[in-house]
């Protein structure tokens, strides 16, 4: 009871600061849900001051770190709310009101253990940037190196946390009172959300993954990882190289410097896949504050915090995907989804296959500006639904960083499609991983990994003949009960456990 009051009064402060803020916004709701928009009518400050977009971020901001991380997102998708609310919405990246400087060297003090003027020849008490999680000084090492200090925000920790709640008891409300809602996995996306803040919360894992992204591209001259300080890296404190250059998405000054926006295009086209298919280790948060063009003309990362893992075979099916849908090749496509299992067997190929086609066919070789995503996602959903199909918590944060890296491809030329750029990569890869002689390769590797497993597996079925020949397996009586219990609904399914016991006895009498 405590919790559904704690979060209820949360609900009411969320809804109280987009009111008072004039964000609420009733007019969107007008067409579709009448109802809802007479209450957020009553419920609006009509009288705020500032653009739609300036009154969002304003809201947003007061809300905390959690609802600052979704305006982030939304600030790269111009196409989803409108050229003005993003361009406003931009300013919650990393221009957010700093924490007081004493507050920043204190922690670093006390995280590192010894005296700021021990530990940098220099350190400025402005911050460079302030983001939800934390904010950034520049400083010079007593060596002589500039570097760049990550601080993280005092209680931000406890603010996530109840965020986290709310979201993880709406998530299960949702679920409880719509059933349907059960295969988009809301409380398992909760959760995949609430595991990535708690890996930003620990900046040493921040340090482990610039690092690990470094050694991937090493010999890339194109990418740019800066390099961990780890001598000045703690939990709340992390150190690396100071990166100079323009922001991505700043056209003109990149034009200015020299350097062609297209071909910043081509070299974060080819990061993003190389990142994704390459090596199954990608940054999952580069919107363009995270993101420069160095004096070189090259990219440079910063902010690893948010970064995303795919195994080898997940890899496969996305780029067979990728490839179906730029080759127009709609069976392609139908057969992925169901060797994944991402829809269900008994659906029907030939209609998804239709399905495909229907989405796929509005966004062939057409540029960014002529596509509308927000009409592709509604329409995306509608098939999701119709088929059945479970949301996959391993795929979002590949699907946040495909948005934000749509965005930023927007920002430098949006006349260039950055999934054709990299249509030369991806052909290559495939022919790599998906040709024939890959698949013999695999086949083997298979092979190989079944028969170092097999000694094992004898192993395991003599131990068992051996307790049989005793008089049987030594199962205590609550594990069959709580077998049948997980299998059924009690007692009355307890021939489950009958016959799978009877199919391991027969397997075990077969490999003898």
């Amino acid at each position: 009871m405590l919790r559904i009051l704690r979060n209820l009064r949360r609900l009411y402060i969320i809804g109280r600061t987009l009111g008072r803020h004039g964000a609420l916004f009733p007019e969107e709701f007008r067409d579709v849900a009448p109802g809802v928009a007479l209450v957020l009518r009553l419920m609006n400050n009509n009288r705020a001051p500032g653009r739609k977009g300036q009154r969002l971020a304003a809201a947003i901001q007061e809300l905390g770190p959690s609802f600052i991380k979704l305006g982030q997102a939304l600030s790269t998708r111009s196409d989803l709310v409108g050229d003005a609310v993003a361009e406003d919405l931009a300013l919650l990246r990393d221009r957010l009101p700093p924490f007081p400087t004493p507050q920043a060297v204190a922690i670093i003090e006390e995280q590192l253990g010894r005296p700021l003027g021990e530990i940098f020849q220099s350190f400025e008490p402005e911050s460079v940037a302030a983001a939800s999680i934390a904010q950034v000084h520049f400083a010079v090492t007593a060596e002589g190196k500039e570097v760049a200090v990550k601080v993280l925000r005092p209680g931000v920790e406890l603010a996530f946390r109840r965020d986290i709640d709310l979201m993880f008891w709406l998530a299960g409300l949702a679920v409880r009172v719509l059933p349907r809602l059960k295969r988009l996995k809301p409380v398992e996306v909760v959760e995949t959300f609430a595991e990535t803040v708690r890996m930003e919360m620990d900046l040493r894992m921040e340090a482990s993954a610039a690092s690990e992204l470094a050694d991937n591209f090493k010999g890339d001259v194109t990418f740019n990882i800066p390099r961990v300080d780890w001598d000045r890296t703690s939990q709340r404190v992390l150190t690396i190289d100071r990166i100079h250059g323009i922001p991505v998405d700043q056209v003109d000054a990149i034009r200015a410097a020299g350097f062609d926006p297209d071909d910043v295009l081509r070299q974060a086209a080819n990061s993003f896949f190389n990142q994704v298919f390459r090596d199954g280790f990608f940054h999952a948060d580069l919107h363009p504050g995270n993101m420069f063009v160095n004096m070189s003309g090259h990219l440079a990362p910063v902010d690893f915090g948010i970064m995303g893992r795919l195994d080898r075979q997940t890899r496969l099916y996305l780029a067979d995907m990728l490839l179906g849908f730029l080759n127009r090749d709609y069976r392609l496509v139908a057969d992925v989804h169901f060797d994944a299992g991402y829809v269900p067997a008994h659906q029907s190929r030939e209609l998804f296959m239709q399905a495909a086609r229907a989405i796929g066919e509005q966004v062939h070789n057409k540029p960014l500006h002529d596509i509308s995503v927000g009409r592709l996602l509604a329409q995306l959903f509608a098939v999701t639904e119709q088929f059945e199909m479970e949301t996959q918590p391993q795929l979002l944060l590949l699907q946040k960083s495909m948005l934000t890296a749509e965005g930023v491809g927007r920002a430098l030329n949006p006349k260039l499609n950055m999934w054709e750029v990299a249509r030369p990569l991806i052909e290559e890869w495939m022919r790599e991983n998906r040709g024939p002689e890959a698949r013999l390769a695999e086949a083997v590797r298979n092979l190989s990994a079944t028969a170092h497993k097999l000694p094992l597996l004898l192993r395991h079925a003599d131990r068992l003949a051996e307790h049989l020949d005793k008089g049987g397996l030594p199962i205590d009586p609550r594990s069959i009960d709580d077998l049948a219990t997980r299998l059924g609904r009690g007692r009355g399914n307890w021939q489950w456990a009958a016959i799978l016991a009877l199919t391991i006895a027969v397997t075990v009498l077969a490999l003898r």
